[in-house]
């Protein structure tokens, strides 16, 4: 058995410096979670910390499609038109990927599933589908396809079979419950983070202006684009690996000229699920976003398009002096 690649770096600490601090790991959605508290009792944080991490254990058997009887496995072997109860993460989890897929113009959209096996093999590796495979998948595509019932916590599919996929959000999701459960441990100064994509800070360190961080050029992680403070917010960072590529759910086709991007929101989850839809969205679509909503901060490295332009650009949308300054 082959190993996995290695995650990609996006969103890094630079917390060994602050006085105090306690740092606590743990390995769930195919990734490593990281939670560094700063608190006077280092008993009290590390159970916290095994709190947090049972939580993010809880939260992949829910939302896990691999497995076996979670309620994202349950939904992707589900019939169109029947009622199926949810949990209330799951529901909530997904109520955020509707909001995500309207405020993205269907750029965010967790039911891409049907559509990435058209463009991948099973062991991962590009392939190009058929018009019928793309038209099929079309069909069993969109966000637009499930059917939320508010005070039933109930999804229903307007067509079948639709397969979910929350690996663009359910990192982002888990880390903001873990967020919860800290504060309501009466911890208020932590960073938390779901592998090196998703990043969320509580209160600043005492004397800090907020929680270092560094972002850095995936295509060579030496290049530092960014040293943000954070806090009371979330970093998230979306890429291409090479020789791979993210599909538009809107074209049905590859994405082209983008290498990755990062967002900033106030919340994991909303961060995570647009630095997903950055990669797919048109510059001036994340310009317009940004401008709408001032606590939102994107950043995006474009590719090199032709001899005339530079081997890549920097594009940096919405106030991100805030965080560097």
């Amino acid at each position: 058995m082959t190993e996995p690649p290695q995650e990609t770096c996006f969103v890094n600490s630079s917390c060994s410096s602050i006085d105090g601090m306690k740092r606590f790991s743990h390995e769930a959605m195919a990734t490593t979670f990281e939670v560094i508290i700063v608190h006077e009792d280092e008993r009290y944080a590390g159970q916290a910390a095994v709190a947090a991490f049972d939580e993010v254990d809880r939260l992949e058997r829910e939302l896990s499609r691999f497995i076996e009887n979670s309620d994202i496995a349950r939904i992707n072997s589900a019939g169109a038109n029947q009622p199926l109860q949810l949990g209330l993460d799951t529901f909530e989890c997904l109520k955020i990927a509707v909001r995500m897929y309207a405020e993205t113009n269907g750029a965010f959209d967790v039911t891409i599933g049907t559509l990435l096996k058209c463009w991948r093999n099973d062991d991962g590796t590009p392939r190009n589908p058929s018009p019928k495979e793309i038209d099929i998948a079309r069909l069993h595509t969109g966000t637009n396809l499930l059917q939320l019932d508010e005070a039933e916590h109930t999804v229903r599919l307007s067509a079948s079979p639709v397969q979910i996929d929350l690996g663009g959000i359910g990192k982002g999701y888990a880390v903001d419950r873990v967020a919860e459960l800290l504060r309501d441990w009466s911890i208020d100064v932590a960073l938390i983070s779901g592998g090196y994509s998703s990043v969320l800070a509580l209160d600043a360190p005492p004397g800090k202006k907020g929680w270092p961080l560094t972002l850095t050029n995936p295509a060579g992680r030496k290049e530092i684009l960014a040293r943000p403070f954070l806090q009371n917010g979330a970093l998230s960072g979306s890429g291409v690996q090479k020789g791979g590529h993210i599909i538009d759910p809107r074209t049905v086709e590859p994405v082209v000229g983008r290498r990755a991007t990062w967002s900033s929101a106030p919340d994991a989850a909303t961060a995570d699920a647009l630095s997903t839809a950055f990669m797919i969205m048109g510059l001036d679509e994340i310009k317009q976003y940004c401008s709408l909503r001032p606590n939102t901060l994107a950043m995006v490295i474009l590719d090199k398009q032709d001899e005339s332009t530079p081997e890549e650009t920097i594009l940096r949308f919405g106030a991100w002096e805030k965080l560097i300054d």
